[in-house]
């Protein structure tokens, strides 16, 4: 009688793995992301020491305090301690974008149950309707301590490789109306005037860096509200993937997950919480499906500078991005 149990059970086991092996999502597809191969290196810079830059970019800078030498709080009985305050560019985040709920698309493209909350029926077919819905994973990727390239402690985000963020888990990315809780300022922007200001910021990111005074425009992107996945209008995947990475950025700027070392005429000694997210001290890079490792972009900057080739016809619109943050700190 036990074996019979024991045989049953192992046939109920059998059956249960053989069916999710087969329930695979076919809509899901990524590769994992070569940190030496895939990151744009010459994004960390321009760099610089106070308010001169000690080594060249090619994208434009933001802000660094004029003094190179700076004080921050020590223990007694210290109380002050000299540092040199250095600004450079941290590969800080990266960024699933897919229509295929629970699909990792920067961890090798396979799919985790997620339980569904908010996630609703995301478009999976590219011509369903006008517009659609993506979900947005943020990874936490602090490539800079991995690699030993700088050694103080204040001057990167340390940790481990971390799933920050579940879109699925969060019934607000679904909602419009439900995220208004989190930007119910979006009503003042949602009207014809608010809007056409966003061209100046089109232009601006374009030419040099984004205007952080027009905080609900993403450029040549589109608008940063509602803080959803659900886009009316899409002109493309790629422009899609770039729009909701920095939706999500400003998102976790508001819920007071991603702190910020604005100085100017200041030490910059700690990170604080912006709940507006300064969009000038941004940039992105495409690492998914196909890899960009040779630029990075402003945000706002349009992806019709760069999309040729990053797109196959048979797509299944499961994108990858890696978010660069401006670092303003003290090497104590």
């Amino acid at each position: 009688m036990k074996r019979r149990w024991l045989a049953l059970g192992l046939l109920v086991i059998g059956a249960v793995v053989s069916g999710a092996a087969s329930a695979k999502d076919l809509t899901c597809e990524g590769r994992w992301v070569n940190p030496i191969t895939d990151v744009c290196w010459k994004c960390m810079f321009p760099m610089s020491i106070g308010s001169t830059q000690v080594s060249k970019g090619s994208l434009p800078d933001t802000e660094n305090p004029t003094s190179p030498i700076q004080l921050c709080p020590a223990p007694p009985p210290i109380f002050k301690r000299v540092g040199l305050a250095i600004g450079f560019w941290e590969p800080f985040a990266m960024t699933d974008v897919t229509r295929a709920p629970g699909c990792m698309v920067n961890m090798g493209g396979f799919s985790i149950p997620i339980p569904k909350v908010g996630t609703g029926a995301g478009t999976k077919e590219a011509n369903d309707n006008p517009g659609t819905f993506y979900h947005v994973h943020w990874y936490k990727y602090p490539l800079i301590s991995w690699l030993n390239i700088i050694t103080s402690v204040g001057c990167m985000q340390g940790g481990e490789y971390d799933i920050a963020y579940l879109s699925e888990l969060d019934p607000m990315w679904k909602d419009d109306m439900l995220a208004l809780f989190t930007n119910p300022e979006a009503i003042l922007f949602g009207n014809p005037v608010a809007q056409m200001a966003c061209a100046a910021d089109a232009v601006a990111a374009e030419v040099h860096k984004p205007i952080d005074a027009l905080f609900w425009c993403a450029g040549g992107h589109g608008s940063m509200y509602p803080f959803t996945g659900n886009l009316y209008t899409e002109s493309s995947g790629l422009n899609s993937g770039v729009l909701l990475s920095e939706r999500m950025n400003f998102k976790l700027h508001r819920q007071g997950m991603i702190w910020d070392t604005v100085g100017v005429n200041t030490a910059v000694c700690y990170e604080y919480p912006t709940v507006i997210m300064p969009k000038g001290r941004y940039r992105y890079q495409m690492v998914n499906t196909i890899p960009d490792a040779n630029q990075c972009h402003p945000l706002g900057r349009s992806v019709m500078r760069w999309q040729v080739g990053k797109e196959m016809p048979n797509s299944r619109k499961n994108y990858g991005y890696l978010i660069w943050k401006k670092r303003n700190c003290v090497v104590l």
